[in-house]
């Protein structure tokens, strides 16, 4: 197989201009192939079922199988059932044990072929020296700042003479993990939470390990052996062409992709991450209609998207799913129906206009305390700066003192803050 090749940006070898200009353009065409992948990881509708099944089949023959047979179906939960009627599903192996089938040569060979170009990575891994980008040469650029340009936008990190190594894992494998392998997928798993035995393949949202070997050689970053190569170009097929899939000794279940799969971006994220979202229906549903209820990234029951009311709330334990209850009916209605009661008021000094309400804790919520309604530092999607409640300890009767408190602070602390975020 062959791909088409992308010019490089970068000098051979993985090294990297002197120039802060050349260097910072270099980053953001990493991050532009970092949001084309983000892209694929994200792509609804159905699958490539020619290269997906190609792709699986050439997996099977390099193991010493045969071509499987290939059962599609449009989702998740079912693929669980098909694979619960068919009898398909197998002991979960103990670790330890020594398992010879497909699924498991065909994972111990993808493992091989990643530790193998990580070794490869970490060969030439390449680090600046402490005076780089320094027009005075001087070498003792202070720590803080270098920590701070490390977790900055990835182009100002570059300018700021950050090592290439951190900000490409940075803005590419941590990148896109958080957006799809740990975003989408537990999603996901919603529709089927039980182990088949077998070893589930992620498909488009595994794109973060694709993506990061494929982006080090296509720049011109680090070379791999041809096998390796080959390995990862069927793996960005199976990225590019299908969601989740099953290997069997015999059969491979290949699951379609989404029909609907809605994102907002992380707010205050660096990197381009995105997180599940939509506040009026389901944020993820597949063609036969399962689906999975998720507000800002948080998995809730389908009585917060229809029928949220403050008895429900109340009784409600999981924290998350009680915030997005309360978004869903208004911070204004549900202290109003919940009758909470106002302990006390402060001007918020890292939030100025902002107003903190500390409230006793709503009888039914689970132990004492109180809870602390204040804005968000920052502006969602929107525009907008959310308005959101958090558990403070019974003990603490300044809404100024519990502002602190969730930041590690004294009040004093933080009322010298010009502003939070």
């Amino acid at each position: 197989m062959s791909a088409v090749p992308m010019p490089s940006t970068f000098p051979r070898r993985g090294t990297f201009s002197d120039d802060p200009d050349t260097y910072s353009e270099s980053i953001r065409a990493v991050c532009a192939a970092r949001d084309s992948w983000l892209g694929r990881g994200l792509r609804v509708g159905p699958s490539d079922r020619s290269t997906a099944e190609s792709a699986v089949a050439q997996l099977y023959r390099r193991v010493g199988y045969e071509e499987p047979e290939f059962v599609w179906v449009p989702s998740p939960a079912a693929a669980t059932a098909f694979v619960t009627a068919e009898g398909l599903a197998t002991e979960t192996p103990v670790p330890g044990d020594t398992i010879d089938h497909a699924p498991a040569r065909i994972a111990s060979l993808l493992a091989d072929s990643r530790r193998r170009m990580d070794q490869r990575i970490d060969g030439r891994r390449i680090e600046w020296p402490r005076h780089r980008f320094r027009p005075d040469g001087n070498l003792g650029r202070d720590l803080r700042a270098r920590v701070t340009a490390a977790n900055s936008p990835p182009e100002d990190a570059a300018r700021a003479g950050i090592s290439p190594d951190p900000i490409v894992r940075r803005t590419v494998w941590n990148s896109l993990r958080t957006s799809l392998f740990d975003g989408v997928a537990p999603a996901i798993r919603q529709l089927a939470p039980h182990s088949f035995g077998s070893i589930t393949w992620y498909g488009q949202q595994e794109a973060h390990r694709v993506a990061f070997y494929d982006i080090h050689r296509r720049f011109g970053l680090t070379t791999f052996a041809a096998g390796h190569i080959e390995l990862l170009e069927l793996q960005r097929d199976l990225v590019e062409s299908t969601g989740w899939w099953w290997a069997f000794e015999n059969i491979a279940v290949m699951c379609e992709r989404p029909t609907t799969l809605q994102t907002e971006p992380i707010p205050d994220s660096v990197h381009g991450e995105v997180r599940l979202h939509n506040s009026r229906a389901p944020a993820l549903e597949f063609s036969d209609g399962h689906a999975v209820n998720v507000m800002h990234g948080t998995v809730v029951p389908d009585w917060v998207m229809h029928d949220p009311t403050v008895e429900r709330i109340t009784t409600e334990r999981n924290v998350e799913v009680r915030r997005c209850a309360i978004e869903r009916i208004g911070w204004d209605t549900y202290l109003d129906q919940a009758g909470l009661a106002l302990l006390d008021t402060a001007d918020d000094p890292g939030n100025p206009g902002c107003t903190l309400h500390l409230f006793a804790t709503p009888a039914g919520w689970g132990g004492d305390g109180r809870v602390l309604l204040a804005v968000n530092g920052s502006r969602e999607r929107d525009g907008e700066r959310r308005r959101y409640g958090l558990r403070i300890p019974d003990e603490i009767s300044s809404a100024l003192d519990a502002a602190a408190w969730t930041y590690g602070l004294s009040g004093s602390d933080y009322a010298q803050l010009l502003r939070r975020t």
